[in-house]
């Protein structure tokens, strides 16, 4: 097991290669939340900071962790190389519709109707491990399945849903969902 303060640009090259990621929050009490996510929706900004796009899913708990517990751990593991599993460790910050960053942020990641939220991830710890255990995948292919169900509800369709089914989390807590509220 390696650590390592920042990213290198092995461990960048790595991240460029995967296509899907893992995000891990935790709210000071209540459940741990562990989240699959793939749709190139992540960038490495640099060494010290990564920008990962949230889509309108069934479920809103990493915003409502990071809102009271800043801590985040984004997880890639290779399924079809060199085995490794690489973990960056450090604290998030939301950035919701309507922010002032929420624009740049569209720059890197352009989101389209389905996106809620950009969390960007400040660099605190890499680890990597050998990742000998993790089974071997092929990639077939994205689902189109969230694009096309955001783009069939529409702006309003979206935030509708947002404001029904993302603004309380599984441990009955409210979340700030900003301009999708309605």
């Amino acid at each position: 097991m390696a650590k390592h303060p920042k990213l290198l640009d092995s461990h960048i090259e790595f991240i460029g290669k995967q296509h899907m990621f893992f995000v891990a929050t935790a709210d000071v009490d209540g459940y741990v939340n562990l989240s699959p996510k793939g749709l190139d929706s992540l960038r490495i900004l640099d060494d010290s900071t990564v920008l990962w796009l949230n889509y309108t899913g069934s479920g809103n708990e990493s915003a409502a962790h990071v809102q009271r517990n800043k801590r985040m751990t984004i997880m890639m593991c290779s399924f079809d190389e060199k085995p490794l599993i690489l973990r960056i460790y450090g604290e998030a910050r939301e950035v919701l519709p309507g922010d002032d960053q929420w624009q740049a942020c569209t720059e890197h990641l352009p989101g389209g109707t389905g996106a809620r939220q950009y969390f960007f991830l400040d660099v605190e710890l890499v680890q990597t491990s050998c990742g000998f255990g993790v089974p071997l995948y092929a990639f077939q292919g994205e689902r189109e399945t969230l694009t096309t169900w955001s783009e069939s509800k529409g702006e309003q369709g979206v935030r509708d849903y947002i404001n029904a089914k993302n603004a309380v989390s599984l441990n009955d807590k409210t979340i700030n969902i900003g301009e999708h509220a309605t």
